[in-house]
Protein backbone atom coordinates (compact mmCIF):
# COMPACT_ATOMS: atom_id res chain seq x y z
CA UNK A 1 0.00 0.00 0.00
CA UNK A 2 2.88 2.36 0.86
CA UNK A 3 4.45 1.62 -2.54
CA UNK A 4 1.28 2.70 -4.36
CA UNK A 5 1.09 6.00 -2.36
CA UNK A 6 4.74 6.90 -3.20
CA UNK A 7 4.12 5.99 -6.83
CA UNK A 8 1.07 8.26 -7.00
CA UNK A 9 3.04 11.11 -5.40
CA UNK A 10 6.14 10.55 -7.61
CA UNK A 11 4.46 10.68 -11.02
CA UNK A 12 3.26 14.32 -10.70
CA UNK A 13 6.69 15.28 -9.29
CA UNK A 14 8.61 13.83 -12.26
CA UNK A 15 6.10 15.37 -14.66
CA UNK A 16 6.61 18.79 -13.09
CA UNK A 17 10.42 18.53 -13.26
CA UNK A 18 10.24 17.54 -16.95
CA UNK A 19 7.91 20.44 -17.71
CA UNK A 20 10.25 22.94 -15.99
CA UNK A 21 13.30 21.55 -17.89
CA UNK A 22 11.46 21.81 -21.21
CA UNK A 23 10.47 25.42 -20.48
CA UNK A 24 14.08 26.31 -19.67
CA UNK A 25 15.29 24.73 -22.97
CA UNK A 26 12.62 26.52 -24.98
CA UNK A 27 13.49 29.87 -23.39
CA UNK A 28 17.18 29.34 -24.08
CA UNK A 29 16.46 28.40 -27.71
CA UNK A 30 14.25 31.47 -28.19
CA UNK A 31 16.90 33.67 -26.59
CA UNK A 32 19.60 32.32 -28.93
CA UNK A 33 17.39 32.63 -32.01
CA UNK A 34 16.59 36.28 -31.17
CA UNK A 35 20.32 37.02 -31.00
CA UNK A 36 20.80 35.84 -34.60
CA UNK A 37 20.45 38.50 -37.32
CA UNK A 38 17.22 38.42 -39.31
CA UNK A 39 19.24 38.16 -42.50
CA UNK A 40 20.59 34.79 -41.36
CA UNK A 41 17.14 33.22 -41.56
CA UNK A 42 16.44 34.91 -44.89
CA UNK A 43 19.71 33.56 -46.30
CA UNK A 44 19.01 30.11 -44.93
CA UNK A 45 15.55 30.12 -46.48
CA UNK A 46 16.94 31.16 -49.87
CA UNK A 47 19.58 28.45 -49.60
CA UNK A 48 17.01 25.75 -48.86
CA UNK A 49 15.03 26.89 -51.91
CA UNK A 50 18.15 26.74 -54.15
CA UNK A 51 18.06 30.51 -54.61
CA UNK A 52 21.83 30.87 -54.28
CA UNK A 53 22.09 34.44 -55.58
CA UNK A 54 19.65 35.78 -52.99
CA UNK A 55 21.26 33.65 -50.26
CA UNK A 56 24.67 35.12 -51.05
CA UNK A 57 23.30 38.68 -50.94
CA UNK A 58 21.68 38.01 -47.56
CA UNK A 59 24.85 36.51 -46.07
CA UNK A 60 27.00 39.35 -47.42
CA UNK A 61 24.79 41.85 -45.60
CA UNK A 62 25.25 39.94 -42.32
CA UNK A 63 29.04 39.77 -42.78
CA UNK A 64 29.14 43.53 -43.39
CA UNK A 65 27.19 44.18 -40.19
CA UNK A 66 29.08 41.65 -38.10
CA UNK A 67 32.59 40.77 -39.40
CA UNK A 68 33.08 38.34 -36.50
CA UNK A 69 30.66 35.75 -37.95
CA UNK A 70 33.29 33.15 -38.92
CA UNK A 71 30.83 30.39 -39.75
CA UNK A 72 29.01 32.66 -42.16
CA UNK A 73 32.31 33.47 -43.86
CA UNK A 74 32.81 29.74 -44.45
CA UNK A 75 29.26 29.35 -45.76
CA UNK A 76 29.71 32.33 -48.05
CA UNK A 77 33.05 31.07 -49.37
CA UNK A 78 31.56 27.64 -50.13
CA UNK A 79 28.64 29.22 -51.97
CA UNK A 80 31.00 31.31 -54.10
CA UNK A 81 33.10 28.24 -54.96
CA UNK A 82 30.04 26.14 -55.86
CA UNK A 83 28.90 28.89 -58.22
CA UNK A 84 32.33 29.04 -59.87
CA UNK A 85 33.13 32.50 -58.40
CA UNK A 86 36.52 31.30 -57.22
CA UNK A 87 38.10 34.76 -56.93
CA UNK A 88 35.46 35.85 -54.40
CA UNK A 89 35.79 32.53 -52.52
CA UNK A 90 39.56 33.01 -52.34
CA UNK A 91 39.15 36.54 -50.95
CA UNK A 92 36.73 35.34 -48.27
CA UNK A 93 39.07 32.61 -47.03
CA UNK A 94 42.18 34.79 -47.30
CA UNK A 95 40.45 37.44 -45.15
CA UNK A 96 39.73 34.79 -42.52
CA UNK A 97 43.35 33.65 -42.50
CA UNK A 98 44.56 37.24 -42.07
CA UNK A 99 42.70 37.59 -38.77
CA UNK A 100 45.19 37.27 -35.86
CA UNK A 101 42.48 36.28 -33.35
CA UNK A 102 41.24 33.26 -35.34
CA UNK A 103 41.58 29.99 -33.33
CA UNK A 104 43.99 27.38 -34.69
CA UNK A 105 41.22 24.92 -35.62
CA UNK A 106 39.43 27.55 -37.70
CA UNK A 107 42.71 28.67 -39.27
CA UNK A 108 43.29 25.10 -40.45
CA UNK A 109 39.74 24.91 -41.76
CA UNK A 110 40.18 28.20 -43.65
CA UNK A 111 43.44 26.98 -45.16
CA UNK A 112 41.77 23.78 -46.35
CA UNK A 113 38.92 25.76 -47.91
CA UNK A 114 41.44 28.08 -49.58
CA UNK A 115 43.26 25.07 -51.03
CA UNK A 116 39.97 23.86 -52.52
CA UNK A 117 39.39 27.33 -53.98
CA UNK A 118 42.80 27.26 -55.68
CA UNK A 119 42.12 23.76 -57.00
CA UNK A 120 38.74 24.76 -58.43
CA UNK A 121 40.32 27.85 -60.02
CA UNK A 122 43.08 25.77 -61.64
CA UNK A 123 45.82 27.48 -59.62
CA UNK A 124 47.56 24.16 -59.10
CA UNK A 125 50.88 25.49 -57.79
CA UNK A 126 49.14 27.48 -55.03
CA UNK A 127 46.82 24.57 -54.27
CA UNK A 128 49.78 22.22 -53.96
CA UNK A 129 51.60 24.59 -51.62
CA UNK A 130 48.48 24.97 -49.44
CA UNK A 131 47.69 21.25 -49.21
CA UNK A 132 51.32 20.40 -48.43
CA UNK A 133 50.93 22.46 -45.26
CA UNK A 134 47.95 20.30 -44.22
CA UNK A 135 49.31 16.77 -44.70
CA UNK A 136 50.30 16.44 -41.02
CA UNK A 137 47.07 17.69 -39.41
CA UNK A 138 43.39 16.85 -39.13
CA UNK A 139 42.89 17.31 -42.90
CA UNK A 140 45.70 14.91 -43.74
CA UNK A 141 43.70 12.44 -45.85
CA UNK A 142 41.71 15.14 -47.69
CA UNK A 143 44.93 17.05 -48.41
CA UNK A 144 46.68 13.96 -49.75
CA UNK A 145 43.72 13.19 -52.00
CA UNK A 146 43.86 16.73 -53.35
CA UNK A 147 47.61 16.44 -53.96
CA UNK A 148 47.03 13.17 -55.82
CA UNK A 149 44.50 14.94 -58.05
CA UNK A 150 46.93 17.81 -58.68
CA UNK A 151 49.79 15.50 -59.70
CA UNK A 152 47.50 13.64 -62.08
CA UNK A 153 46.35 16.88 -63.69
CA UNK A 154 49.97 17.96 -64.10
CA UNK A 155 50.92 14.45 -65.35
CA UNK A 156 53.65 14.24 -62.71
CA UNK A 157 53.30 10.47 -62.46
CA UNK A 158 56.26 9.81 -60.14
CA UNK A 159 54.87 12.26 -57.58
CA UNK A 160 51.38 10.82 -58.10
CA UNK A 161 52.76 7.37 -57.17
CA UNK A 162 54.30 8.81 -53.98
CA UNK A 163 51.02 10.53 -53.11
CA UNK A 164 49.02 7.33 -53.72
CA UNK A 165 51.41 5.31 -51.54
CA UNK A 166 51.13 7.93 -48.78
CA UNK A 167 47.33 7.69 -48.97
CA UNK A 168 47.51 3.91 -48.63
CA UNK A 169 49.75 4.19 -45.59
CA UNK A 170 47.35 6.68 -43.97
CA UNK A 171 44.57 4.08 -44.11
CA UNK A 172 42.55 5.71 -46.92
CA UNK A 173 42.15 2.47 -48.88
CA UNK A 174 44.10 0.64 -51.57
CA UNK A 175 45.42 2.51 -54.59
CA UNK A 176 47.06 -0.40 -56.44
CA UNK A 177 45.09 0.02 -59.68
CA UNK A 178 45.88 3.72 -59.85
CA UNK A 179 49.56 3.14 -59.09
CA UNK A 180 49.74 0.57 -61.90
CA UNK A 181 48.13 3.10 -64.25
CA UNK A 182 50.68 5.76 -63.27
CA UNK A 183 53.52 3.36 -64.10
CA UNK A 184 51.77 2.62 -67.42
CA UNK A 185 51.64 6.33 -68.19
CA UNK A 186 55.37 6.58 -67.53
CA UNK A 187 56.01 3.50 -69.69
CA UNK A 188 53.95 5.02 -72.51
CA UNK A 189 56.06 8.18 -72.38
CA UNK A 190 59.26 6.12 -72.50
CA UNK A 191 57.92 4.12 -75.43
CA UNK A 192 57.08 7.29 -77.36
CA UNK A 193 60.70 8.39 -76.91
CA UNK A 194 61.89 4.92 -78.03
CA UNK A 195 63.29 4.05 -74.61
CA UNK A 196 62.02 0.47 -74.69
CA UNK A 197 64.20 -0.79 -71.82
CA UNK A 198 63.03 1.95 -69.46
CA UNK A 199 59.42 1.31 -70.50
CA UNK A 200 59.82 -2.39 -69.72
CA UNK A 201 61.05 -1.60 -66.18
CA UNK A 202 58.06 0.65 -65.58
CA UNK A 203 55.67 -2.05 -66.78
CA UNK A 204 57.25 -4.63 -64.49
CA UNK A 205 56.54 -2.25 -61.59
CA UNK A 206 52.99 -1.77 -62.84
CA UNK A 207 52.35 -5.52 -62.86
CA UNK A 208 53.98 -5.82 -59.42
CA UNK A 209 51.49 -3.21 -58.17
CA UNK A 210 48.50 -4.81 -59.91
CA UNK A 211 49.00 -8.20 -61.55
CA UNK A 212 45.54 -7.88 -63.16
CA UNK A 213 46.49 -4.71 -65.04
CA UNK A 214 45.33 -5.31 -68.61
CA UNK A 215 46.90 -2.09 -69.81
CA UNK A 216 50.33 -3.09 -68.51
CA UNK A 217 50.06 -6.43 -70.33
CA UNK A 218 49.06 -4.74 -73.60
CA UNK A 219 51.92 -2.25 -73.32
CA UNK A 220 54.32 -5.10 -72.54
CA UNK A 221 53.47 -6.55 -75.94
CA UNK A 222 53.99 -3.12 -77.55
CA UNK A 223 57.46 -2.89 -75.99
CA UNK A 224 58.42 -6.35 -77.30
CA UNK A 225 57.17 -5.33 -80.73
CA UNK A 226 59.29 -2.15 -80.59
CA UNK A 227 62.29 -4.37 -79.80
CA UNK A 228 61.51 -6.53 -82.83
CA UNK A 229 60.52 -9.56 -80.73
CA UNK A 230 57.19 -10.38 -82.40
CA UNK A 231 56.81 -13.80 -80.77
CA UNK A 232 57.08 -12.31 -77.27
CA UNK A 233 54.69 -9.52 -78.26
CA UNK A 234 52.05 -12.03 -79.37
CA UNK A 235 52.50 -14.05 -76.18
CA UNK A 236 52.03 -10.90 -74.09
CA UNK A 237 48.84 -9.89 -75.93
CA UNK A 238 47.46 -13.41 -75.55
CA UNK A 239 47.82 -13.09 -71.76
CA UNK A 240 45.05 -10.47 -71.83
CA UNK A 241 42.56 -13.35 -72.12
CA UNK A 242 43.68 -14.66 -68.72
CA UNK A 243 43.05 -11.25 -67.13
CA UNK A 244 39.82 -10.20 -68.86
CA UNK A 245 38.28 -11.90 -71.91
CA UNK A 246 36.20 -8.83 -72.96
CA UNK A 247 39.41 -6.76 -73.20
CA UNK A 248 40.72 -9.13 -75.91
CA UNK A 249 38.87 -6.91 -78.42
CA UNK A 250 41.39 -4.15 -77.64
CA UNK A 251 44.31 -6.31 -78.83
CA UNK A 252 42.56 -8.22 -81.64
CA UNK A 253 44.13 -6.16 -84.44
CA UNK A 254 47.55 -6.33 -82.78
CA UNK A 255 47.28 -10.12 -82.55
CA UNK A 256 46.22 -10.51 -86.17
CA UNK A 257 49.03 -8.24 -87.38
CA UNK A 258 51.51 -10.14 -85.20
CA UNK A 259 50.49 -13.52 -86.62
CA UNK A 260 50.76 -12.12 -90.14
CA UNK A 261 54.35 -11.03 -89.44
CA UNK A 262 55.05 -14.51 -88.04
CA UNK A 263 53.57 -15.91 -91.28
CA UNK A 264 50.88 -17.80 -89.32
CA UNK A 265 47.77 -15.77 -90.17
CA UNK A 266 45.38 -18.73 -90.10
CA UNK A 267 46.47 -19.54 -86.54
CA UNK A 268 45.72 -15.95 -85.57
CA UNK A 269 42.30 -16.05 -87.22
CA UNK A 270 41.37 -19.31 -85.48
CA UNK A 271 42.47 -17.83 -82.16
CA UNK A 272 40.29 -14.73 -82.63
CA UNK A 273 37.30 -16.86 -83.67
CA UNK A 274 37.68 -18.74 -80.40
CA UNK A 275 37.73 -15.47 -78.47
CA UNK A 276 34.61 -14.29 -80.34
CA UNK A 277 32.74 -17.46 -79.41
CA UNK A 278 33.56 -16.80 -75.75
CA UNK A 279 33.06 -13.02 -75.64
CA UNK A 280 31.26 -11.55 -78.69
CA UNK A 281 32.31 -8.04 -79.60
CA UNK A 282 31.74 -5.69 -82.55
CA UNK A 283 35.40 -4.65 -82.53
CA UNK A 284 36.48 -8.29 -82.52
CA UNK A 285 34.01 -9.10 -85.30
CA UNK A 286 35.47 -6.28 -87.40
CA UNK A 287 38.97 -7.80 -87.23
CA UNK A 288 37.76 -11.38 -87.76
CA UNK A 289 35.54 -10.34 -90.69
CA UNK A 290 38.41 -8.62 -92.54
CA UNK A 291 40.79 -11.51 -91.85
CA UNK A 292 38.20 -14.03 -93.08
CA UNK A 293 37.78 -12.09 -96.33
CA UNK A 294 41.55 -12.16 -96.74
CA UNK A 295 42.16 -15.83 -95.87
CA UNK A 296 38.85 -17.54 -96.74
CA UNK A 297 35.98 -16.78 -99.09
CA UNK A 298 33.37 -14.03 -99.16
CA UNK A 299 30.70 -16.66 -98.53
CA UNK A 300 32.39 -17.83 -95.31
CA UNK A 301 32.71 -14.20 -94.17
CA UNK A 302 29.04 -13.71 -94.98
CA UNK A 303 28.04 -16.75 -92.91
CA UNK A 304 30.25 -15.59 -90.02
CA UNK A 305 28.61 -12.17 -89.80
CA UNK A 306 25.11 -13.60 -90.25
CA UNK A 307 25.60 -16.09 -87.41
CA UNK A 308 27.05 -13.38 -85.16
CA UNK A 309 24.12 -11.05 -85.88
CA UNK A 310 21.63 -13.76 -84.91
CA UNK A 311 23.51 -14.34 -81.66
CA UNK A 312 23.92 -10.63 -80.84
CA UNK A 313 21.42 -8.52 -82.83
CA UNK A 314 22.87 -5.01 -83.11
CA UNK A 315 22.78 -2.24 -85.69
CA UNK A 316 26.57 -2.35 -85.79
CA UNK A 317 26.41 -6.05 -86.63
CA UNK A 318 23.83 -5.36 -89.35
CA UNK A 319 26.21 -2.81 -90.84
CA UNK A 320 28.85 -5.54 -91.17
CA UNK A 321 26.32 -7.97 -92.63
CA UNK A 322 25.36 -5.47 -95.35
CA UNK A 323 29.07 -5.07 -96.13
CA UNK A 324 29.26 -8.82 -96.70
CA UNK A 325 26.03 -8.92 -98.69
CA UNK A 326 27.20 -6.16 -101.04
CA UNK A 327 30.23 -8.21 -102.01
CA UNK A 328 28.10 -11.10 -103.32
CA UNK A 329 25.01 -9.15 -104.44
CA UNK A 330 23.84 -9.24 -108.04
CA UNK A 331 24.58 -6.05 -110.04
CA UNK A 332 20.88 -5.14 -110.35
CA UNK A 333 20.26 -5.06 -106.56
CA UNK A 334 23.54 -3.45 -105.60
CA UNK A 335 22.36 0.21 -105.84
CA UNK A 336 19.40 -0.35 -103.50
CA UNK A 337 21.48 -2.45 -101.10
CA UNK A 338 24.15 0.22 -101.12
CA UNK A 339 21.55 2.84 -100.20
CA UNK A 340 20.33 0.75 -97.26
CA UNK A 341 23.93 0.12 -96.23
CA UNK A 342 24.72 3.87 -96.20
CA UNK A 343 21.63 4.63 -94.09
CA UNK A 344 22.43 1.89 -91.58
CA UNK A 345 26.10 2.90 -91.49
CA UNK A 346 25.16 6.50 -90.67
CA UNK A 347 23.05 5.45 -87.68
CA UNK A 348 25.55 2.79 -86.61
CA UNK A 349 28.35 5.35 -86.37
CA UNK A 350 26.38 7.17 -83.67
CA UNK A 351 26.43 3.99 -81.59
CA UNK A 352 30.14 3.29 -81.91
CA UNK A 353 30.88 4.88 -78.54
CA UNK A 354 32.43 3.74 -75.31
CA UNK A 355 30.69 4.99 -72.18
CA UNK A 356 32.10 5.63 -68.72
CA UNK A 357 30.32 3.46 -66.15
CA UNK A 358 30.74 6.16 -63.50
CA UNK A 359 29.76 9.48 -65.11
CA UNK A 360 28.32 8.37 -68.46
CA UNK A 361 30.84 10.30 -70.59
CA UNK A 362 30.84 8.90 -74.15
CA UNK A 363 33.82 8.77 -76.48
CA UNK A 364 34.69 7.27 -79.86
CA UNK A 365 37.91 5.78 -78.55
CA UNK A 366 38.64 3.66 -75.49
CA UNK A 367 40.16 5.53 -72.53
CA UNK A 368 41.89 4.11 -69.49
CA UNK A 369 41.14 7.35 -67.63
CA UNK A 370 37.74 8.94 -68.25
CA UNK A 371 38.05 12.49 -69.67
CA UNK A 372 34.81 13.38 -67.90
CA UNK A 373 35.33 12.31 -64.28
CA UNK A 374 39.09 11.47 -64.37
CA UNK A 375 38.50 8.04 -62.82
CA UNK A 376 40.59 5.09 -63.92
CA UNK A 377 39.33 1.91 -65.60
CA UNK A 378 35.68 2.95 -65.75
CA UNK A 379 35.23 2.24 -69.48
CA UNK A 380 33.88 -1.22 -70.34
CA UNK A 381 35.67 -2.58 -73.45
CA UNK A 382 32.37 -2.84 -75.34
CA UNK A 383 30.40 -0.29 -77.32
CA UNK A 384 27.25 1.25 -75.87
CA UNK A 385 24.88 -0.65 -78.18
CA UNK A 386 26.45 -3.98 -77.23
CA UNK A 387 26.04 -3.18 -73.53
CA UNK A 388 22.36 -2.26 -73.99
CA UNK A 389 21.70 -5.57 -75.83
CA UNK A 390 23.51 -7.55 -73.13
CA UNK A 391 21.51 -5.84 -70.38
Amino acid sequence: MEFEIWLLLGIPLFFSLGWIAARVDIRQLLSESRSLPQGYFKGLNFLLNDQHDKAIDAFIEIVKLDPETVDLHFALGNLFRRRGETERAIRVHQNLLSRPDLPLEQQTHAMFELGQDYLKAGLLDRAEETFNQLVAGQYSIQARRALLEIYQREKEWARAIDAALALQESGAGGRQKEIAQFYCEMAQDELVHTHADSALKMLEKAIAADRHSVRATILMGDVHLANGDIESAVLAWRRVEQQSVPHVALVAQRLMDGYRKLERPQEGLNLLKGYMAEAPSIDLLEVVFKATLELDTVEIANQLVSAELRRTPTLLGLDKLLDARLMVAAPEVRPELSLVKNLVHGYAQKLTRYQCAHCGFKARQFYWQCPGCSRWETYPPRRTEELSVMN
